[in-house]
């Protein structure tokens, strides 16, 4: 469970707000002013900061000046939560390091989404540091996919897209190769007859939209945001570079390039054998563990994307999940699926 600051003066929110986010599995401490907020961060070392900009003793920029300039906290992920929404104030804190800005009132799901992409994002930045530590005498070499993905975040070119958003098309020049800071992203293929086939799902810290580094040829897959997602991308003659000087890496990459091989076989394998049910429970469990989704939580998934993974016609997908309604292994309210029995999910034939 990941410990959360609130630091939030007015009682009524500060108490609603931390509600919420212990409904969401966070482990919640507050504070009720800027000092206090700032004793607690460093006594407590949360994942993450949600704080107030207008508060008494010390406003939310005074904290996070403070926080920002420590060894020991100056890495905590800081999101300032305000009424306050004039440019020059969301300017001012993003400048002082602050990673993101929600203005009140707020949708509980943006609050939600912002913390949980923060904190991934947090952890790659933490895992990469930890490497940085480890090989200081060999800062100029990149010996693995985990400095790989720190020379991305580093010095790679960084992209936002929306969700249901195309960031190559199959066919497309591959100028670029891709590691996901936030975000879902499916990959996927059109057959002869125009029929979707989602060949895999991407989440944080996951490469993809590598090619060939020594042909030119094109993305062999279309590549859609399920979710609103960041990137940073390196070009693929920059790659070739760095392949060149670390052969080591190159066999790192020919693993993952297996590892992706296989899963695309054993996809391919159940949607030929497979029984709709089968096919269907396979992928809701797919989407559970991509999106990281706790037993009872709901996920927000399109019906033509589920379909598309599990390789059947959409109208053969509704009819199962009204099957597994009814059987209460699902509840469906729109688009949220909500998982009731993940054992007789896990068992379905």
């Amino acid at each position: 469970m990941k410990k959360l600051l609130l630091i939030e003066d007015d009682l009524v929110l500060r108490e609603n707000t931390a509600e919420i986010l212990m409904l969401s599995n966070f482990e919640v401490i507050t504070a009720s002013n800027g000092l206090e907020g700032v004793a607690l961060a460093k006594n407590s070392m949360p994942d993450i900061i949600v704080s107030d900009i207008m508060m008494p003793e010390l406003d939310g920029h005074g904290v996070l000046e403070i926080l920002a300039n420590d060894e020991h906290t100056k890495y905590i992920p800081f999101i300032f939560l305000s009424a306050k929404t004039e440019r020059k104030d969301i300017r001012k804190g993003m400048n002082m390091g602050a990673d993101d800005y929600i203005t009140k009132p707020f949708e509980e799901e943006e609050l939600i989404s912002a913390i949980e992409s923060r904190i991934a994002k947090a952890s790659i930045l933490k895992d990469q540091r930890s490497l940085k530590r480890n090989t200081a005498n060999q800062k100029n070499e990149i010996r693995s996919l985990n400095d790989l993905k720190t020379f991305f975040i580093d010095n790679g070119t960084k992209f936002t897209f929306k969700k249901d958003e195309v960031i190559y098309s199959q066919g497309a020049h591959s100028n670029f190769t891709y590691l996901i800071l936030k975000g879902i992203l499916k990959l996927h293929q059109l057959d002869k007859n125009g029929k979707e086939l989602t060949t895999k799902l991407n989440k944080v810290g996951d490469l993809f939209g590598y090619t060939s580094f020594t042909e030119n040829i094109t993305y062999q897959e279309t590549a859609t945001t399920i979710m609103e997602s960041e990137l940073v991308g390196i070009s693929k003659q920059e790659l070739r570079s760095i392949f060149d000087k670390n052969h080591g890496l190159t066999l790192e990459l020919i693993q993952l390039l297996t590892e992706d091989l296989s899963g695309i076989k054993e996809q391919l394998v159940q949607m030929a054998y497979s029984n709709v049910n089968k096919k269907t429970a396979s992928t809701i469990l797919m989407f559970v563990e991509k999106l990281n989704c706790a037993s009872g939580e709901a996920i927000n998934i399109s019906r033509n994307d589920l379909a598309s993974v599990a390789g059947v016609a959409t109208e053969s997908l509704i009819r199962t999940l009204s099957s597994f309604k009814n059987q209460r292994i699902i509840e469906i309210e729109g688009r949220n699926i909500k998982i009731l029995d993940l054992q007789r999910l896990r068992e379905i034939q």
